[in-house]
C-alpha cells in the first residue's frame, strides 16, 4: 500500500455539537419543557441552559474549516462553526471529503458523561439519558448505517441504572459506552470499589468497550491559575496515563476479565514507557503490595483490556510494536482542533511510509482494531471498492473543504485568555 487514496479509516473519537431539535420524538412530551434548550445570548453566542445551569458551547471544541487564528475557548454561536459539527447530512459530507469511511461520536454539552443531566427529580435524569441515547442511535448514527460506530453515555450517578441502559442499548447495536477516567473526581466511588461492578458486568455480557476519553473526570492537568493555554492543552494525555495505571491495579479486570477499555484521545507514544514503568513496579513493589496479575506481567495484562488511540503520533507508529499492534486505533477527532481534518489521509500515509509499516499494520491501525473492538462492520452497508479514501472523496467532489473564517466578531487575546482562564479555575476547583 503506497497511496493515501487505498486507506480504509474509521475514527474512534470524533465528536458531536448537538443539534437544539435533539429532544424532539426522543424524551417524553411531560419533560420537554424542561428539557435542555440551546438560546442565544447577547453577545451572539450560544449556550444550553439547563435546570439554572449554563453551558457555553467552547470555540475550540469546533473549529474543523477555520483559520488556527479563530481557536479558543471562548464561547461561540452555531452560526460560527460548520454545519457538520452539528447536521448530520452536513457531516457525512465532511467525512467523505476528509476519506472517513466511518466515525465514533462523544458527546458534548452534556459532558462526555452526561452528569448535566443529573437533577433532583431523578425520573427526569433518566429520560434524558434515554432520550440523548436514543437520538444519537437511532437519529444520528442511524441516518447513514455503516457511518457511524453508536455510543451510549451513562446514567453516571447510578450504576444499576446504567448496567440497564447499557444493556438496553446494546439491544440497539450499541457497544460503546463513554465513561469517567476518574470517576472519584466527581463524587462517585472509584474503580476500585465494588460499586461499579453491574456496569462492568453488563459491558462485559454485550461486548461493550468502556470508552474513557481525556477530560471526562471533568478535571484537566492545570499546575496553577496562571499557567499559560498550552501547559494544558500539553499535559492532557496524563489524565489517562492515570486512568490506565488506576484500573490495570484495581480489582476490576481480575473479576472481569472480558472487560474491555479505550484510552479516546489519549496519543500512544507514551505507552511504551507507561508499560515498562508499571512492569518495574510490580516486579519492585508486588511482594509487599500484593499485586496479582495471575502469573504475567501488568504489560501483558494492558494488552489484553485496552485499546490506544492516536490522532497524530508519529512516536507512537514508530513504536507500535511495543505497544502492541493489536491494541492501536486511528482517531480523526473531528471538530477539535487537534483534528488533521480533511488531509488527515496525507498525514497518516506520511507517518506510515516514514517508518515502513507493513500493510497489514496499516490495516489494522486504520480500521480492523476498530471494527473487532467495537463490534463494527460497515462493509454491510458500504462496499470495501467505495469505502476507500479515494473512492469517498471522489463521492465528495464540489463539497467546499477550504480553510474559511467563521466568527461573528473578534476576539481579543485577552478575550481569549480569559475564556480559558475559566476553565482552569474549574479545573483547579475540582482538584481541591
Amino acid at each position: 500500500m503506497s497511496r493515501a487514496d487505498d486507506l480504509i479509516l474509521i475514527s474512534v473519537d470524533d465528536h458531536v455539537i448537538e443539534p437544539p431539535d435533539m429532544f424532539v420524538g426522543h424524551l417524553p412530551d411531560r419533560y420537554l419543557d424542561r428539557a435542555p434548550k440551546l438560546e442565544r445570548r447577547a453577545d451572539g453566542s450560544d449556550v444550553w441552559m439547563f435546570n439554572g445551569i449554563e453551558v457555553e458551547n467552547s470555540a475550540l471544541n469546533a473549529v474543523a474549516g477555520r483559520p488556527r487564528e479563530e481557536y479558543g475557548l471562548e464561547p461561540q454561536s452555531l452560526d460560527e462553526i460548520r454545519p457538520g459539527c452539528y447536521d448530520v447530512q452536513e457531516r457525512v459530507k465532511d467525512m467523505d471529503a476528509g476519506g472517513v469511511l466511518a466515525s465514533m461520536n462523544f458527546p458534548s454539552f452534556p459532558t462526555f458523561t452526561g452528569r448535566l443531566f443529573l437533577t433532583e427529580d431523578l425520573d427526569l435524569s433518566l429520560a434524558l439519558v434515554r432520550a440523548y441515547n436514543d437520538w444519537h442511535i437511532d437519529e444520528w448514527c442511524g441516518a447513514y448505517p455503516g457511518r457511524f460506530i453508536p455510543m451510549a453515555i451513562p446514567a453516571i450517578w447510578d450504576a444499576e441504572l446504567t448496567a440497564e441502559e447499557i444493556r438496553r442499548t446494546a439491544a440497539k447495536g450499541n457497544h460503546s459506552l463513554t465513561f469517567s477516567e476518574n470517576p472519584a473526581f466527581v463524587g462517585q466511588p472509584s474503580f476500585h470499589s465494588e460499586y461499579w461492578d453491574p456496569v462492568w458486568k453488563a459491558c462485559s455480557d454485550t461486548g461493550t468497550v468502556l470508552s474513557v476519553h481525556i477530560g471526562s473526570s471533568g478535571k484537566m492537568a492545570v499546575p496553577a491559575i496562571d499557567a499559560p493555554p498550552d501547559v494544558m492543552i500539553a499535559l492532557t494525555p496524563l489524565n489517562l496515563m492515570s486512568a490506565a495505571t488506576d484500573i490495570l491495579f484495581s480489582r476490576v479486570l481480575k473479576k472481569f476479565p472480558d472487560l474491555r477499555i479505550a484510552l479516546s484521545e489519549g496519543g500512544t507514544g507514551w505507552i511504551p514507557y507507561f508499560l515498562e514503568r508499571v512492569d518495574r513496579t510490580y516486579d519492585m513493589h508486588h511482594v509487599w503490595t500484593q499485586a496479582e496479575f495471575g502469573g504475567r506481567m501488568p504489560s501483558e495484562v494492558f494488552r489484553e483490556h485496552f485499546l490506544t488511540c492516536f490522532i497524530y503520533d508519529p512516536l507512537g507508529v514508530a513504536l507500535r510494536d511495543r505497544i502492541g499492534i493489536d491494541n492501536i486505533a486511528w482517531e480523526a477527532d473531528y471538530p477539535h482542533s487537534d483534528s488533521m481534518w480533511p488531509t488527515a489521509p496525507e498525514e497518516l500515509m506520511a507517518q506510515f511510509e516514514a517508518n515502513s509499516v507493513p500493510e497489514a499494520d496499516v490495516l489494522k491501525m486504520t480500521h480492523e482494531n476498530a471494527m473487532r473492538w467495537y463490534s463494527f462492520d460497515p462493509f454491510g452497508h458500504v462496499p470495501r471498492e467505495r469505502a476507500t479514501v479515494g473512492a469517498l472523496r471522489a463521492a465528495a467532489a464540489g463539497h467546499d473543504v477550504s480553510v474559511m473564517s467563521r466568527s461573528t466578531r473578534q476576539r481579543t487575546h485577552d478575550e481569549k485568555l480569559e475564556g480559558y482562564r475559566r476553565r482552569a479555575e474549574r479545573a483547579l476547583a475540582t482538584q481541591r
